[in-house]
C-alpha cells in the first residue's frame, strides 16, 4: 500500500517565482518516490497556477483551508467549490492553526460534510495542545472526532483522511514516539468505530508533527499510520527530497 504525504506549505514561500521552483523540486522529488502519494497545498494564490502547469499523475493538490460555503458574503474566505474548480482534489480541515485562530469542531464537522458533498477529499487535523498524564489528551481527540465526524454518513467514513497533530509537537525537530503514536491510532480509529461502525477501521491515520527526514520512515514502519503531514519540512527542498526517498 502506498504511504500518503501531504506536504503544508502553509503561507510559504513569498512568490509565484519562488512557488514554482519549489514546485518542480517538489514534482522531481514526487517522481522518485514510486511508492507515495503526494499531495501539494500550497498558498490558495498559488494553487490554480501550479496545477495547471501540471500534467503529471503523480501529484495532487490540496487547498489549506476553506469555507464551507459555496459562496457569499465572507470577505477573505475561499469557498470549497472555489477550491476544487482551481484543482484542489483535497483539503486541509481543522488545522491546529487555524483553530487556534477561532475555528471551532463543528464549523470543521461542516467543511468535511461539504467537501464530502463537493467530491473534494477532507483531510481533517484533530490534536491536543498539550499532553496530560491523566488522559485528558484523549478526550480532547474524541471531541474533535466526534464533531468532524457529525454530518458524515457511514458510507463514506473511509472517504475522510485523519491527520493527528500533537500541537506541542509542530514546527520542531522531534517527533512524538512511534509507539505513542500506535496507541494514539488505535484510539483513533476505535472512537470513529463508536461514531459510525466497522467501517472507522479503515480510517487512513496521518502523523503531522515535527516530520523530518530522519524520523519519518520509523514513524511509518512502527506506529500503524498511513503517512504524513509535513510542514517546514516541505518546504527545503533538500531535506523534503530526502525524507520522500526515504519512503520509497
Amino acid at each position: 500500500m502506498k504511504s500518503i504525504v501531504v506536504a503544508n506549505w502553509k503561507m510559504n514561500p513569498v512568490t509565484m517565482r519562488e512557488a514554482k521552483q519549489l514546485f518542480d523540486a517538489t514534482r522531481k522529488a514526487a517522481g522518485a518516490s514510486k511508492n507515495v502519494i503526494l499531495i501539494v497545498a500550497p498558498p490558495t494564490i498559488f494553487l490554480r497556477e501550479l496545477r495547471a502547469r501540471y500534467k503529471g499523475k503523480h501529484i495532487a493538490f490540496a487547498a489549506q483551508n476553506v469555507n464551507a460555503e459555496g459562496s457569499g458574503a465572507y470577505t477573505g474566505d475561499t469557498s470549497i467549490l472555489q477550491a476544487k474548480e482551481a484543482g484542489a482534489e483535497y483539503v486541509i480541515v481543522g488545522h491546529s492553526e487555524q483553530r487556534a485562530k477561532g475555528e471551532t469542531s463543528e464549523s470543521a464537522g461542516n467543511v468535511v460534510a461539504a467537501a464530502l458533498a463537493s467530491g473534494v477529499t477532507p483531510v481533517l487535523c484533530v490534536g491536543e495542545r498539550e499532553r496530560s498524564h491523566n488522559g485528558e489528551h484523549y478526550s480532547a481527540v474524541k471531541e474533535q472526532l466526534r464533531a468532524g465526524f457529525s454530518h458524515v454518513e457511514p458510507g463514506k467514513v473511509a472517504k475522510v483522511l485523519v491527520g493527528y497533530e500533537p500541537v506541542w509537537a509542530i514546527g520542531g525537530e522531534k517527533s512524538m514516539s512511534p509507539r505513542d503514536m500506535h496507541e494514539m491510532a488505535i484510539f483513533i480509529r476505535k472512537t470513529i468505530v463508536g461514531l459510525k461502525g466497522e467501517t472507522g477501521m479503515n480510517t487512513k491515520v496521518l502523523y503531522g508533527g515535527a516530520t523530518t527526514e530522519s524520523n519519518a520512515l520509523p514513524m511509518l514502519q512502527e506506529s500503524g499510520v498511513q503517512g504524513f503531514i509535513v510542514g517546514h519540512v516541505s518546504i527545503n527542498a533538500e531535506r523534503f527530497s530526502i525524507l520522500m526517498s526515504s519512503l520509497g
